[in-house]
Parts: C-alpha cells; structure tokens; sequence
C-alpha cells in the first residue's frame, strides 16, 4: 500500500457524533464489525488511529496515510521531516538525530526521527514564546487601558 490522501466528507459535521462517542473512556476494548458480520478486536493503536482520523476530518482536514518502516533511509527520513537529504545527514553527522550505519548506507530509527521532530517543534516552540517575552518587556504590545483583550490558553499536548 503506499501513500493515499482522503478528502472530508462534504459535511463534516456530520461526524460529530462520532467523534463523541470514539472520545468516551471505556474498559473493554473497541471492535469493528466487518461487512460479512465478522467482529474484530481492535488493537489500541488502531483505535488512536482511528479516533485521529475521524477528529482531523470532523474538522474538514484531509487525511494522508502512508505506511513507514520503523527503521528508514536518508532518503525516507529526509521527505518525512520536509528536509532535503543534505540537510538530514548534516542533523546526523551533528548527533542530533540517532542513526546505525551497518554497511555504506545510514538507517534512521522511526522513533528517533518523531522525537527529534518533537524537540524542534518545541524548540522552535520556546523561541517563539521568548520573542513574544521580549516584545512585551519592550511595550511592543502595550494597548490602551482602556481596550479589552483575551489571551488564549496554552495547550502543552500540541
């Protein structure tokens, strides 16, 4: 199977109820009735991928779906971060990112590759909130007394 992009539905309102009840805690384990009748367990990590796919298109996200080796190439890695292949080696080269090297060619570990993607996403994440620091120790965002405003929450689990 390789990569495939499936649209919302036209209304994707109309996945709200699922999106509820796949959000509820429950103690047994979730099943799938197949079209002959069968009823299949589902393994929890079908499950979260499930609930993901359903949420991301309730919201009118398209959903890409593209199975990945849990060891990659330079090549894989690179596309999968949206970096070119010099770039990714560099990271490597930089022990950023963990890597085995058995014979000529480099393989990354899938999970190393995501927690690397994580750190940055939080790096860039922390620099952003000290620009905003800096800004507002410098009156960048000073307002009026007089004018309302509402600062929105911050959510850790981004």
């Amino acid at each position: 199977m390789g990569e495939r992009t499936l649209l919302p539905p036209a209304h994707p309102e109309s996945l709200s109820p699922w999106v509820r009840a796949l959000a509820r805690p429950g103690d047994g384990n979730a099943a799938l009735l197949a079209p002959d009748g069968t009823r299949l367990d589902l393994p929890a990590e079908v499950f979260d991928v499930l609930r993901s796919v359903v949420d991301a298109m309730s919201q009118g996200l398209a959903i890409t779906v593209a199975p990945q080796h849990t060891v990659l190439t330079t090549s894989e890695a690179a596309h999968l971060l949206g970096v070119s292949r010099p770039t990714l080696v560099r990271l490597l080269e930089a022990n950023e990112i963990p890597y085995e090297q058995p014979n000529r060619h480099r393989r990354v570990r899938l999970a190393d590759l995501l927690a690397y993607r994580e750190r940055a996403r939080r790096g860039r994440a922390a620099g952003l909130d000290e620009m905003v620091r800096d800004g507002e120790d410098d009156g960048l965002y000073d307002l009026p007394a007089d004018t309302p405003f509402e600062r929105l929450p911050h959510d850790e689990h981004r």
